[in-house]
């Protein structure tokens, strides 16, 4: 009898017990350093990018700008860190979204770059989203559209200009930019994430080694194994998910209504895919674009110098010509 009443008071406890919440993975297979290993012995130039935040900028570190309710790791606040020279004057932004497969990385990849563009003139916003070990595709591109939506909401408190938001990505983070700012008000990639009045268009797009097409010879022809970070992002291989393949390729989202467009590349081809069909249908509508590349096997290499300074040169030019005309 005692051992039933104990056993009866366990289990009147346990279903009482609110279960906890698990622990987010992290893959932390992409890193500055691990990075910089791969490149070292061919180009022992390189180093890691760390300056310091420049004079008259001033930084908001880990702002939340959206809640996700009851996930099974319990309600998700996701966060953004904000960058803005001193001065009080409304200033275009530059939404800016980090590399590492869909699957590692995190938004302080960004902060080199979103620093030395904010002294240029810009509030720039590197943006944490959700990774493939978290959440698959398109959970990512519906983050990233609550981020445009928050900066809208929030403009008036950062002096933003509502009307001049531009956004880029590097690497994966290049073909998310892509995505987000070539679908504005497209119902699957809005997402529900608040602030849903604010529209998500984008007056430009800085694609940094980012592929367009998920369909282009270069991209489908490069061998892959379940593992591989585009096939566990999108769920499948292409041949099971063909319609998802297509569907998160940018290039297919172009037209006469596009933004201006520039694009730095690295001496990888691949990182490339379908960006001369895209930089046709732009041309072809007569919108503003450019290309630059350099011409060294180091995909990351925004994230080092020699190559950091011109990276921030031509992301800041192109940005003139664009938000600032």
């Amino acid at each position: 009898m005692k051992k039933l009443f104990l056993l009866t008071l366990l289990i009147i406890i346990a279903s009482n017990v609110s279960p906890q919440p698990s622990v987010i993975p992290v893959d932390t297979t992409f890193t500055v350093h691990s990075a910089l290993n791969k490149i070292k012995n061919i180009y022992p130039i390189a180093r890691i990018v760390n300056e310091p935040l420049p004079d008259g900028v001033t930084e908001y570190r880990d702002i939340a700008y959206t809640t996700l309710e009851d996930t099974e790791y319990g309600d998700r606040n996701l966060h953004l860190d904000l960058f803005r020279p001193e001065g009080g004057k409304k200033l275009p932004a530059l939404i800016m979204i980090h590399g590492g497969g869909w699957s590692s990385g995190n938004k302080s990849m960004e902060i080199p770059l979103a620093r030395q563009i904010a002294s240029r003139g810009y509030v720039t916003i590197t943006i944490e989203y959700q990774l493939s070990p978290e959440a698959l595709y398109p959970a990512a591109v519906h983050n990233i559209k609550a981020a445009l939506r928050w900066t809208r909401a929030h403009a008036k408190e950062y002096d933003i200009d509502p009307e001049k938001i531009a956004i880029s990505g590097s690497s994966a983070g290049g073909q998310l930019a892509a995505l987000v700012g070539l679908t504005p008000g497209v119902p699957k990639f809005e997402g529900d994430q608040g602030y849903k009045e604010y529209p998500t268009d984008v007056q430009a797009i800085l694609v940094v080694d980012g592929s367009m097409n998920f369909l282009a010879p270069l991209s489908l022809n490069k061998p892959r194994k379940r593992n591989s970070a585009d096939v566990v992002w999108l769920d499948g291989f292409y041949y099971e998910k063909p319609k998802v393949w297509k569907e998160a390729s940018p290039l297919y989202y172009a037209g006469k209504n596009s933004p201006p467009m520039l694009f730095l590349n690295s001496g990888y081809p691949r990182f490339h895919a379908g960006q001369d069909e895209l930089i046709g249908i732009l041309s072809r509508h007569f919108i503003y674009n450019e290309v630059h590349t350099f011409h060294v096997k180091v995909h990351p290499f925004w994230l080092f110098h020699p190559w950091f300074n011109p990276t921030v040169e031509y992301m800041s030019n192109f940005l003139d010509k664009t938000l600032k005309k």
